[in-house]
């Protein structure tokens, strides 16, 4: 897990191809105004998805996570922490879905970190997540890199 500011983004460029053009987007003028929904990037390899959203606890999420694609989730507005373990003996809640790249896990976080707005966290297919846990509207964009 990466969590930094995007003013900084330019330092992680170079992990992954992609990466630039995640942030690029991320750091358009007007990406609050975009309308929620998938936006295309790099067709399937690069993509983002805008959405609002309603914070909660965490004892009403589930820790997920990805096969195919570097989660990249920035926080437009709204106070968000998102929760993190490594994914490594995790036990399966639910069978992977291909199709949607998801799997969900039981347990809880191994730790919870503040997310403010404008600043990023970045999930590894290594990592597991709870994302939206806080108290009230969150406005975020998740640019989703594929990992081959």
């Amino acid at each position: 897990m990466i969590l930094d500011t995007l003013k900084n983004a330019a330092k992680y460029a170079g992990l992954k191809m992609g990466i630039s053009e995640a942030f690029g987007f991320l750091d358009q003028p007007g990406l609050a105004e975009l309308p929620d929904g998938k936006h295309e990037i790099l067709g399937d390899r690069v993509f983002a998805m805008v959405a609002h959203g309603d914070g909660r606890n965490v004892s009403d999420g589930e820790l997920e996570g990805h096969r195919k694609y570097i989660d990249i989730q920035y926080v437009i507005s709204g106070d968000e922490s998102i929760g993190w373990a490594p994914r490594e003996g995790l036990v399966s809640s639910t069978e992977y879905n291909a199709e949607n790249d998801i799997e969900f896990f039981e347990g809880k976080p191994d730790s919870v970190v503040r997310v403010p707005a404008g600043s990023f966290a970045v999930f590894l297919p290594t990592d597991a997540h709870l994302p939206l846990i806080g108290d009230g509207p969150i406005h975020k964009v998740v640019v989703k890199v594929a990992v081959g």
